[in-house]
């Protein structure tokens, strides 16, 4: 059985940094998509929907763009700066989650619906980023 487990954790180490960049890449992904589906500018429905002013509306679907855009350009940069601005994502995914539950959904506080949604694996990814950066 030790002979299998050892196995298991070299194959495993050999890849191990795929995991951080397949994470990185379905937040950030899921980040771009969500921002492109705002566009055109300024986004009508969060305008109605939200009463949001013209330029805030902007401002969040820029955001969700430039935030999945910037968390899978860091993860190419291999120095501070790159560690920096994975970081930055993330503080970006973490205020933007976080005022989306409070704004959109704040009915599903501590409810089988906010553990059941796509949001919260958002807003634990940002989480992730932001104290991980890029280290692996």
């Amino acid at each position: 059985m030790q002979n299998l487990n050892n196995k298991v954790n070299n194959f495993f180490s050999n890849i191990d940094a795929l995991a951080s960049l397949f994470f990185r890449f379905g937040i950030g992904i899921a980040f771009i998509i969500h921002g492109l589906g705002k566009f055109p500018l300024p986004p009508q429905g969060l305008i109605e929907y939200f009463n949001l002013s013209p330029a805030l509306a902007s401002l969040v679907a820029l955001s969700e763009l430039l935030a999945g855009l910037i968390l899978i350009i860091g993860g190419f940069i291999k120095n501070p700066f790159g560690n920096l601005i994975t970081r930055l994502a993330g503080l970006m995914i973490v205020i933007m989650m976080i005022n989306i539950f409070a704004i959109a959904h704040p009915d599903w506080f501590i409810t089988t619906k906010l553990f059941t949604s796509e949001q919260i694996f958002l807003l634990i990814g940002g989480v992730y980023f932001l104290i991980k950066g890029n280290r692996t």
